[in-house]
């Protein structure tokens, strides 16, 4: 099933329970969950099944398929080449909110080179799932690692999760969590 279709078929689903969802964060106190929504939020379970079609669509890119690669251009090439300010926007896969940051990517060569708008795009494929960040950049790390064969990798995430600084104690506003992953040779 083509990414288009599967997210037409599930668009029903995800209106019908961000419905519900609207429902019970709107009733009253002992009031009945079959509330019709007020004026202002009918429209709000199409937005967000249109969304969450956006923002959870990493799951249905093909990442091996993103590694156009090139075998002239890497030779002679030891040094790392780094694709930095790469926008990150990811949800926590334990509350569902927002985890917005950059990434900064480097490797090494090996045989081939990679075209650099396809570091941003594995990036921005595993992003676009419900995520830890922690994985995350393990998961981009690995897909340059294993894909393009390179020397080496660095992985660089530094983000905010609104998690953190929007419930709880609330203490953590303006922080941000680094996560680093390193694959193959260690460089000098």
């Amino acid at each position: 099933m083509d990414k288009i279709a599967r997210i037409v078929n599930r668009a029903p689903v995800i209106r019908s329970a961000v419905t519900s969802l609207l429902m019970a964060i709107e009733c009253k106190e002992g009031d009945e969950l079959t509330i019709p929504l007020r004026e202002g939020l009918l429209e709000t379970p199409s937005r967000v099944a249109k969304a969450f079609a956006t923002w959870f669509g990493g799951y249905d890119v093909d990442v091996p398929g993103l590694f156009k690669t090139f075998e002239d251009g890497a030779e002679g090439c030891d040094e790392m080449v780094i694709v930095r300010d790469i926008p990150v926007y990811s949800h926590c896969e334990h509350h569902m909110a927002p985890i917005i940051g950059r990434a900064v990517v480097g490797y090494v060569p090996g045989e081939k080179i990679v075209g650099l708008s396809k570091l941003s795009r594995v990036v921005d494929a595993f992003a676009r799932r419900l995520q830890v960040q922690e994985r995350l950049t393990n998961q981009i790390a690995d897909a340059i690692a294993e894909h393009l064969q390179a020397k080496a990798v660095c992985v660089y995430v530094d983000a905010k999760h609104l998690c953190m600084e929007s419930r709880g104690v609330k203490q953590v506003c303006g922080s941000s969590t680094i996560t680093k992953a390193f694959r193959g040779a260690t460089l000098p």
